[in-house]
Parts: structure tokens; sequence; C-alpha cells
């Protein structure tokens, strides 16, 4: 299988912005496993600002834009430093590639990505990306990785897409509110319901996240690749999806 792994700030680093490097650890040593097993394996990693925040000391996340795009361009050598080095520990190659949302609309520079992309992963190398928030403005940004990581699947023709977050998956209503709210394992189409369960597009559980998820799920379905959200906190879980057990929320791309 080609499977894209998406796996957020939140998953990766401490409340403190710092590392968190037993889960980092894992999830390195997880994906390593699975390629040995022969799967080609595509990570897109979240990550750059909070661990610039955290190299750097600073107190609270910048909420301008030259403070963010500083605190990436010392967070993002920070993040590939801690990838280059735990993958060549079990003798995987690591390759970096940062990209804006131009990269992605314009038919010629997405034609020398996808073409890059297939080229890696001929050579056995493990592609690690993330927007390059350096330069992204809001004009030429993807906006988040969740969206991004489903244009790369859909890209390289990948089989799945794993976001790795701090949920479970897709529930009937809010957990955080309801005390009955059941995980919903599989999703064949996106109706309104399944939007309202979600929270919709403009509540505070969809601007938490959810509403990013279901864009890339929409991308990802109508492209033909299956997506699973899942709960990033235990990586070999991913051992579980590969092997075809009920993990999360599976959405099914239309074949």
């Amino acid at each position: 299988m080609r499977v894209v792994i998406k796996v957020g700030t939140s998953t990766l680093t401490h409340s403190t912005g710092r590392l968190n490097i037993r889960r980092a650890e894992t999830l390195c040593k997880v994906l390593s496993d699975i390629k040995n097993a022969g799967h080609e394996v595509v990570l897109v990693s979240s990550g750059a600002i909070g661990m610039g925040v955290g190299k750097l000391k600073l107190q609270s996340r910048p909420q301008d834009m030259p403070g963010k795009q500083a605190a990436a361009a010392v967070g993002q050598c920070e993040l590939m430093y801690v990838y280059d080095k735990l993958f060549s520990e079990y003798n995987h190659t690591a390759a970096q590639i940062l990209l804006t949302g131009e990269d992605m609309r314009d038919e010629k520079r997405h034609g020398n990505f996808a073409n890059t992309m297939l080229r890696l992963l001929e050579w056995g190398a493990i592609p690690v990306i993330n927007e390059n928030d350096t330069v992204a403005t809001d004009e030429i940004a993807v906006g988040d990785n969740d969206t991004l990581s489903a244009l790369v699947a859909a890209s390289v023709k990948a089989d799945l897409l794993v976001l790795l977050s701090d949920i479970d998956g897709l529930y009937t209503a809010d957990p955080r509110t309801h005390a009955d709210a059941a995980l919903i394992p599989e999703v064949a189409e996106l109706t309104p319901a399944i939007l309202a369960a979600a929270g919709g597009r403009g509540s505070a559980l969809g601007t938490g996240g959810m509403a990013t998820k279901l864009t890339a799920a929409s991308l990802c379905m109508e492209a033909g690749v299956d997506m699973i959200i899942m709960n990033g906190s235990r990586p070999a879980a991913l051992y579980d999806v590969l092997a075809g057990e009920a993990v999360g929320t599976r959405f099914i791309g239309r074949k």
C-alpha cells in the first residue's frame, strides 16, 4: 500500500511546544517498520511553529504573521533534524518538501511536485511534507495540513490517508458535551446529517479542527482515496489499520 500519514501539532508536541519525544520516537519506529513490511510511506507533519516557539523559549505562540513565520523558520529546522535522526536509526532516509497552495494549484508546479514524490518513493525515501509557513501568506497558503495531506494523497494516488489527531474519530455529537455521543466507524457519503454531527462548519467544534478534516475527507473520497481519522496518542494502532481492523472513522473513497 501507498499510505500518507498526517500528524498534527497536538500529537507531536507537549503543550509547552516542546517535542513529545516518546511519541515522536514511537511514530518513527512504527512508520519505519511499516516501510520494512513493503508499504510506501509519506509523512505530512505539522509542528514547525509550535516547535519554534519552544526552541525560542517564547511565552506564547506569536499572533502576527512575521512572528509566526520566524518561529516556523526555527521550528522547521528542529522538526527535520528530529525526523532525519529518528528515521536514520532504522536505516531509512527522510526527504523534506515544503509546499504552498500555489504549488498545488499551478499545473506545472504541481506536476513537478508529483514527479519528485514518485521518484522519492521509487528510491525508497520517506518524504516529510509541511506547508512552507515561512513564506506562505493568506494568498498562497493551503491553510491547514489536513487539507494539504488530502491534496498530497490525491496527487500521489495513495491507497489511504490517515489523520493522526487528538480525537478518536467522528462522533454523532460532540463527545465533550454529549455523554451519549457514539463513534461513527464508517462514512460512505458526507450527508447533511454527517456534517451536522461534526458540528457544522461554523461551530466551536468545527473550527476546532473537525471542519478541516471533513474537507480533507471530501477531497479524498472524490479522488478515490480512503481516509481514516484516529487518535495519534498510540501510533502502534497504525498496525491495526494496515491489518484491516476497525480503528477510528474510515471515509470510503469513490472507486
